[in-house]
């Protein structure tokens, strides 16, 4: 049997690096969003806290309707990554153990869907946006990105490997129905890449910048991208207020991590250890 081999002494300094590297543009941006333009604008680039942080905070919340971006993109992102992962892991489930004529040239559809670039279907979505009365409403963002390609392949692979055809099998001879099989069975299996799915979606819908552009009202039904892209417009850039926004915008995200994280990767390191 062989044992397990302890890192090394250059493993722990280049993972060092790695995290510093990492962190560092976000502690340069809290640095920024503590001190004035003034300070920005030395020659020495400036490393510690300063004492304008409340102050810049201010600003940000006298330019920009910041509350209301904040709670356009929690509903956006909480409900984009609710329905992308259960709407995946059902298509997901379906095309990779239940058995029906089409499946693998309707996956074929599904992945062919994925390598369309996004910004080619933006008129036409754009059009149907505004026949159903969906413009500057969250409704014109929510629901085009209820379930995509990328998740449904994700899963697809995900049940594949987790979840074998004989159990599913045996649920169906005991008389258990899709949904009940899926419940019980595909969900368990496939929970650690389901948490990774959520993770990425969030980040990504929390992250969209184009399209709420394109589809939302910015003075009614703005989002957090949109209204950093706000603080960034002017005759001079304002880099205190910007990144001030910047820190404010990443801060819901870095709470989700903090309370997920931890059940996160445990998820994945019981999955690794089943798999």
């Amino acid at each position: 049997m062989i044992g397990k081999r302890r890192a090394g002494a250059w493993v722990y300094a280049v993972l060092v690096g790695l995290v510093a590297s990492s962190l560092f543009p976000l502690y340069w941006s809290f640095v920024v969003a503590t001190r004035d333009n003034s300070a920005i604008g030395e020659g020495s680039p400036v490393l510690l806290p300063g004492g304008h942080l409340f102050e810049n905070v201010q600003r940000v919340f006298d330019t920009v309707d910041f509350w209301l971006a904040i709670g356009n993109s929690l509903i956006v992102a909480t409900t984009v990554t609710v329905s992308n992962v259960f709407l995946s892991s059902l298509a997901g489930f379906a095309f990779a153990r239940m058995r029906f004529r089409g499946r693998n040239s309707l996956f074929l559809v599904v992945i062919g869907s994925a390598m369309v670039p996004a910004q080619l279907g933006v008129i036409p979505l754009y059009l149907i946006v505004s026949d159903f009365g969906w413009y500057g409403r969250l409704e014109a963002v929510i629901v085009p990105a209820l379930v995509s390609a990328f998740g449904v392949f994700w899963m697809r692979q995900a049940c594949e490997g987790a979840i074998e055809q004989d159990l599913v099998d045996a649920a169906t001879v005991d008389g258990a129905s899709v949904v009940r099989t899926f419940w019980h069975v595909a969900v368990p299996a496939v929970r650690p890449q389901a948490a990774v799915l959520g993770m990425v979606t969030f980040l990504g819908a929390w992250n969209d910048y184009f399209w709420p552009l394109v589809a939302l009202d910015s003075t009614t039904t703005p989002t957090v991208q949109v209204v950093l892209s706000q603080l960034a417009s002017g005759y001079y850039t304002d880099y205190a207020l910007m990144l001030t926004g910047a820190t404010l915008g990443v801060v819901p995200v870095i709470a989700l991590f903090l309370l997920l994280g931890r059940n996160l990767v445990r998820s994945m390191s019981s999955g690794l250890m089943h798999g």
